[in-house]
């Protein structure tokens, strides 16, 4: 009989720590299976890159670091072999999405709640990092925000104050490694359309 799917979406704005949570045996009591598509230093980068851009932005709020899918599956599903079940649906996603993603299959502890954990970048890694060089020497507050002139940093004694900083004339001071977000994740209907995606994906199995 057909099924349909039920997910949810939360936005993650420490996916690293979210990470270690779904993925750890010691803080899953029932885990089953963990599937990366790329590497957990990808997910430090993403992180750091993702602040500095939000700093960057003077947005107020928490900046959305990734975002996770929560997929509740069929009890039937525990037939299947769980390192292929998790593999199936996470591809499924990046290859329709084509980002990078990270997935745990648990059961509650009482056994009554089969799902996938689903995170995913709203970046694509460049294959060649954007490098922004310094055209004339750049000056830095503590705070971290670019001041016209060497002064604005200097204390009583002519010397540059703790934590600021200088950036010298052909000197990278900006490295872009990540494409910008994907504005699809945002868009009203994509949770819908993953869903949709989704049921379709269980009911081959069912």
């Amino acid at each position: 009989m057909p099924r349909n799917s039920f997910i949810q979406m939360t936005k993650l704005h420490n996916v690293r720590g979210r990470i270690y949570y779904i993925s750890s045996p010691k803080k899953q009591e029932n885990l089953y299976a963990v599937y990366e598509t790329t590497d957990r230093n990808f997910w430090t980068d993403l992180a750091k890159y993702n602040q500095a851009e939000f700093k960057k932005s003077g947005t107020e709020g928490k900046c959305i670091e990734a975002r996770e899918l929560i997929i509740a599956l069929p009890e039937s599903f525990t037939e299947y072999p769980p390192d292929r079940l998790l593999q199936i649906f996470t591809d499924h996603f990046r290859q329709t999405y084509g980002t990078d993603c990270i997935a745990a299959l648990h059961h509650n502890k009482r056994k009554t709640n089969y799902h996938i954990h689903l995170i995913f970048s709203e970046r694509t890694l460049l294959e060649q990092p954007i490098e922004k060089v310094a055209t004339r020497n750049m000056f830095y507050d503590e705070k971290g925000n670019h001041v016209r002139t060497k002064k604005e940093i200097l204390d009583e004694e002519g010397n540059i104050r703790k934590r600021c900083k200088v950036i010298h004339k052909g000197e990278v001071y900006e490295r872009q490694i990540f494409s910008i977000k994907d504005k699809r994740f945002k868009a009203e209907n994509f949770l819908d359309t993953v869903k949709q995606d989704y049921t379709n994906l269980i009911n081959q199995y069912v």
